[in-house]
């Protein structure tokens, strides 16, 4: 029996960010591991991804906003990829900020114990601010995963425009 026909549901948090047009292979790769996928946009991330073929991908429509009344509900996710992840969603996340409907269900995973792992891209230069690494140290004693340091692609150096081959099976390997 795979993930998905035992109702394994995998919400994908995409932030805006250069890679964040490629999230239909991290889609793909979880999908062929037996997952389904709700993705969850930022409000900014909505610029960086083709909303159309996520939902035609997943058959699931791409959450940005909280549900109307009367709005069918998401499916209760049993892990969670933020990928590509903010300099912004890190730090918000960290500070329990909740302003967006991707910051509020981050907000209440970790006090709900379900898996979260981050695959951020950042660049260097503010990913060795002090807040920055304050907010990584934060998540990760919460119990987030956030993988970054053992990675040549993630923080990056300002100016290489995501050109740089982001790891998106890599973070799979961490749920």
């Amino acid at each position: 029996m795979t993930k998905s026909e035992e109702g394994k549901v995998l919400y994908l948090i995409i932030c805006a960010a250069g890679p964040a047009g490629g999230a239909n292979e991290l889609v793909d790769l979880a999908q062929q591991a037996g997952w389904a996928v709700q993705v969850i946009a930022t409000p900014a991330a909505l610029d960086f991804i083709d909303t159309e073929a996520l939902e035609e991908q997943t058959g699931r429509p791409v959450r940005s906003q909280y549900r109307k009344p009367g709005e069918p509900r998401s499916p209760k996710a049993n892990a969670i990829i933020v990928a590509p992840a903010t300099f912004n969603t890190i730090n918000k996340w960290a500070a329990g900020i909740s302003d967006t409907y991707a910051l509020g269900v981050l907000a209440e995973a970790l006090g709900l114990n379900i898996p979260v792992v981050v695959l951020p891209f950042v660049n260097t230069i503010l990913a060795n601010r002090t807040p920055y690494r304050n907010s990584v140290r934060s998540l990760i004693a919460e119990g987030a995963v956030i993988l970054q340091e053992d990675s040549d692609n993630s923080p990056h150096w300002p100016g290489s425009g995501g050109s740089v081959v982001f790891p998106w099976g890599q973070v799979l390997l961490h749920l």
